[in-house]
């Protein structure tokens, strides 16, 4: 898996969001991850969210971090906007440097594979730390994805 350093503009996503931590995720029974994009694709969003920009692209957003890793933090599934729909959870997307990892191959597993690699990169004494602000996944395709990991 190959990564860069690029430098991303302030953004905003709109759709679906939950609170959750990976050591519910890694619960099957406790998972939110699943069940939110489940539901996201169930109603249409990608198609019929307000204020939708053309671009196209779907977005799984992790913010609010409660601490690193380990703590609570939101996710929001969700599509780029001009302006947040009122019914809808928004987040803005921190504009800064940002380590994008890329995934290709069948999803979800390219992603979950994706994420293993970040945090083996950045639980080996990476050159780069995490800012645990706001990170991304951004869909490009049916088989591919970039992960981007904000760092300081």
């Amino acid at each position: 898996m190959q990564t860069k350093i690029v430098t991303v503009d302030s953004f905003q996503i709109s759709g679906l969001q939950v609170r959750t931590r990976n050591a519910d995720e890694a619960d099957n029974a406790k998972g939110k991850i699943g069940p939110l994009w489940g539901q996201f694709f169930a109603r249409s969003l990608p198609e019929t969210l307000p204020g939708k920009t053309g671009d196209g692209k779907i977005y799984g957003v992790y913010s609010n971090y409660e601490s690193d890793a380990s703590g609570l933090f939101d996710v929001t599934a969700g599509v780029a906007v001009t302006s947040a729909p009122a019914d809808f959870a928004s987040v803005n997307i921190a504009a800064g440097r940002y380590m994008v990892f890329n995934c290709e191959g069948e999803m979800p597993a390219a992603i979950i594979e994706g994420w293993g690699k970040v945090w083996s990169y950045f639980s080996s004494g990476a050159a780069h730390e995490r800012l645990y602000l706001t990170d991304f996944e951004e869909y490009q395709g049916p088989q591919q994805a970039a992960i981007y990991i904000g760092i300081k």
